[in-house]
């Protein structure tokens, strides 16, 4: 029998995807290189930006999306560090599930196989949404692999999902008309007209519509859990964000002991495309902290 994992429902939905993401990575600065790297659940995708330093910045997108849509972040991030962008495993992309991941531990090991198997020993680990989750993640189940975490609205992480997330969930379903999909990604962007109006947008609207994801729910982080985290964190909460309650998902991020906790009231979940040159500023603040032997 074949194992259940993600993947594309068709041969004519792949190409179409394939097709989406090539478009979308051209709005993208040029990659020094990319990799296939093997790993105990998947072969994992991954481009590397050069920058300058020596710990690189790794991006992890959020769910339903990949490495595209860090097309308007990219450029500020490069100046910082060098950048390693991965496509999700389970999620659509050019990573490619071959095997069952079914825990939070399991997350956190292909993960950390990833980066091993890319000649990363250390990394400032950033993700937005479900990316957030992944990045918390790896802090808590493999940190000897993270120097820091950034996590931007993270998913499941400081708080817990909510009816309008249900409510999207449904709208966004593939046999939902065009225009109800479109409707439940600009909802939950904050009322922009993502699939339409980018390159990255429209490749989200693909994936969601041909491509089946296999991964369980990710797990809640426990109040424990946050705590044992204890490298630096910078979360970034965004006021608008429908996934969780704002106010309360910054309360909780304040368990991870070196956590810098930022609550953006004018951001939306799509906080990425909002503000990447904010993102690119309260970034370089975090690390020159670091840098400079901050607590």
């Amino acid at each position: 029998m074949q194992p259940v994992v993600g993947g594309f429902t068709s041969e004519a939905g792949r190409a179409a995807f394939m097709r989406a993401h090539d478009e979308a990575m051209r709005c993208l600065p040029a990659p020094e290189a990319s990799f296939e790297v093997a790993t105990s659940f998947g072969t994992v995708r991954a481009w590397r930006f050069a920058g300058p330093g020596d710990t690189p910045l790794v991006l992890l997108p959020g769910k339903a999306s990949s490495t595209p849509l860090w097309a308007g972040n990219l450029p500020g991030l490069q100046a910082l560090a060098p950048v390693v962008a991965l496509d999700l495993l389970g999620e659509p992309g050019r990573s490619v599930q071959t095997r069952p991941i079914t825990t939070a531990s399991e997350q956190a090991q292909w993960l950390d196989e990833a980066l091993a198997g890319l000649g990363i020993a250390r990394a400032h680990v950033l993700g937005v949404s479900f990316g957030g989750w992944s990045a918390v993640n790896l802090a808590i189940h493999r940190p000897q692999r993270v120097a820091s975490v950034i996590a931007l609205d993270p998913a499941l992480t400081f708080g817990p999902i909510g009816a309008k997330v249900v409510l999207f969930s449904v709208l966004a379903l593939p046999f939902m008309p065009r225009r109800v999909r479109s409707f439940a990604l600009s909802w939950i962007a904050g009322g922009a007209r993502t699939a339409e109006d980018s390159a990255e947008g429209r490749l989200i609207e693909v994936g969601m519509r041909v491509y089946k994801s296999r991964l369980p729910m990710p797990t809640y982080p426990t109040d424990a859990s946050l705590r044992s985290v204890t490298v630096p964190a910078l979360v970034v909460i965004a006021g608008r964000s429908i996934i969780h309650d704002p106010p309360r998902a910054a309360a909780r991020a304040r368990l991870l002991p070196r956590a810098q906790v930022e609550l953006w009231p004018d951001a939306s979940h799509a906080l990425t495309g909002e503000y990447p040159e904010r993102i690119a500023l309260a970034v370089a603040g975090f690390l020159a902290r670091q840098s400079a032997g901050a607590p």
